[in-house]
């Protein structure tokens, strides 16, 4: 059974201009800054993000948590919205390895009140921890693919700079936001002190992330790279499909975000769902507690009709659209899913 995979953007497989980069790329050691092809990566990546210097890091994940290393010392407590992927799906890595604690707030789709930010930044109190850095996400995953406003990030900045803190962005999917916003993506970056980008998401490459910042931030982030085994040698071979991810698989984002606005309307035609989220991008949310079944359940089922989706709750799932799937795919899970729930 072939299967219409709507999981994640994760699951995107490199096109056959990746695979032939990747089979033609100029390799050398990484490790010691040989390699032209990483080069040529983080000079572009750089660019593009508007920073003085990049670092081609293995995962989002990886590259997140080298920027709370980097940024921070141990006893640190960092500032984060309360469902960030950071805190939320990061193996608690910020306090096993940098030693940090988080302090969450409660955000309105995935966006934090400035003011409550400003309130929660620790004085000098030999009882309390020093605020060591400040996390925003977007697009924000838990909030269903929302774009945080750029007026909230600049606000947010704002306190930031103020109280001498940095601030970090997960923009795993920042690319969508700037194409759903049709703005350049310098246009959120520059409100950052650093900031992480995927490569194997929407983008579409196999693997990979990009870390950016200034140049002796990159400089301090490379040994903790390294520290993490992420001191890599003939990299080229997947640095090869990131730059074509990042230079030519950006603008086709677009389509992501149409094919999941055209399955939420598709869904709200089936009385059974939900739809929990306003859909700014690729991702849809659906709670499925009318049909009495959980959302482990549900998957279950629409697996063995030919659709797949993760659970997001207790009845929530997620739909998430992405490169390998097409306008018909979406069309056809629509249809699928109105035969088999219809009331």
């Amino acid at each position: 059974m072939s299967f219409i995979d709507l999981r994640s953007d994760t699951v995107t497989r490199p096109t056959d201009e990746m695979k032939k980069a990747s089979y033609d790329a100029e390799l050398g050691d990484d490790v010691y800054g040989e390699d032209p092809t990483v080069n040529k990566l983080e000079e572009k990546a750089a660019e593009i993000l508007g920073k003085e210097a990049a670092l081609f890091v293995t995962s989002g994940t990886q590259g997140n948590q080298i920027a709370v290393l980097t940024h921070c010392q141990p006893g640190n407590e960092i500032l984060l919205e309360e469902e960030a992927h950071l805190f939320y799906y990061e193996g608690a890595a910020i306090s096993a390895f940098a030693g940090v604690q988080p302090r969450t707030l409660r955000g309105n789709r995935g966006a934090m009140d400035p003011k409550m930010v400003e309130s929660a930044i620790r004085g000098d109190d030999i009882h309390l921890p020093e605020t060591g850095l400040i996390c925003l996400e977007n697009t924000h995953n838990r909030a269903g693919g929302a774009i945080v406003p750029l007026e909230n990030m600049i606000d947010i900045f704002e306190v930031a700079s103020k109280h001498s803190i940095p601030l970090h962005l997960d923009g795993a999917r920042l690319f969508n936001a700037a194409v759903a916003l049709n703005q350049p993506v310098t246009e959120f970056t520059k409100f950052t002190t650093t900031v992480q980008v995927c490569l194997s998401k929407g983008l579409g490459a196999p693997v990979g992330s990009i870390l950016a910042g200034s140049k002796e931030f990159i400089h301090r982030a490379r040994k903790w790279r390294k520290r993490l085994g992420g001191g890599l040698r003939q990299v080229g071979v997947i640095a090869a499909p990131g730059y074509i991810a990042l230079t030519k698989m950006v603008d086709r984002l677009g389509e992501d975000h149409q094919n999941a606005k055209r399955l939420e309307i598709g869904l709200r035609n089936i009385p059974v769902f939900s739809i929990v989220n306003t859909v700014d991008t690729n991702i849809v949310l659906v709670d499925v507690q009318t049909l009495g079944i959980t959302s482990a359940q549900f998957i279950e089922d629409i697996k063995k009709h030919g659709i797949l989706a993760v659970p997001f709750g207790p009845t929530m799932v997620r739909f998430t659209t992405h490169y390998d799937v097409t306008t018909q795919q979406v069309d056809n899970a629509i249809s699928t899913l109105a035969s088999l729930y219809k009331r």
